[in-house]
């Protein structure tokens, strides 16, 4: 398994991949122009798991990794951040932080809908029939 820590940005991602089965380790940058992007992660053998921080950015890359198959996951970028104890941000650091969230098992998901058509309308896994009063009632008393 490929695990990959990305520092995704608008005109370039910087990441901090592990292999789980060789220990080997890689740090690139790659630039969103042409199909650097697509080459990359297309090449990617066996099972393959992204993490980012979660950005208004990253919609196209999302649906890049869902068309090629590959797991991503979202986290929360406060919580992220909260996990590094130095308050200077690097992108080859960022990323390695988010590699190693991932691999120890404390990366802070958050819930992204599918990119696909047919899920949009699915909405967040079901959250009960009281928090679905509560919201309407909220709703109900907007201004």
């Amino acid at each position: 398994m490929k695990i990959v820590g990305c520092d995704l940005h608008a005109r370039q991602q910087t990441i901090a991949m592990l292999d789980t089965e060789t220990g080997e380790f890689t740090e690139k940058t790659l630039h969103h122009e042409g199909n650097a992007v697509r080459e990359f992660y297309a090449a990617l053998e066996g099972e393959v798991v992204v993490g980012m921080e979660a950005t208004g950015s990253m919609q196209w890359f999302l649906e890049l990794l869902e068309e090629l198959g590959i797991e991503s996951r979202v986290g929360d970028p406060a919580k992220i951040r909260a996990a590094e104890t130095r308050k200077q941000k690097h992108d080859r650091r960022d990323a390695r932080l988010i590699l190693d969230l991932l691999l120890r098992d404390r990366f802070p998901a958050i819930w992204m809908p599918s990119t696909g058509p047919a899920n949009l309308a699915a909405g967040p896994p079901s959250v009960g029939e009281d928090a679905i009063a509560i919201a309407a009632h909220v709703a109900s008393h907007r201004t």
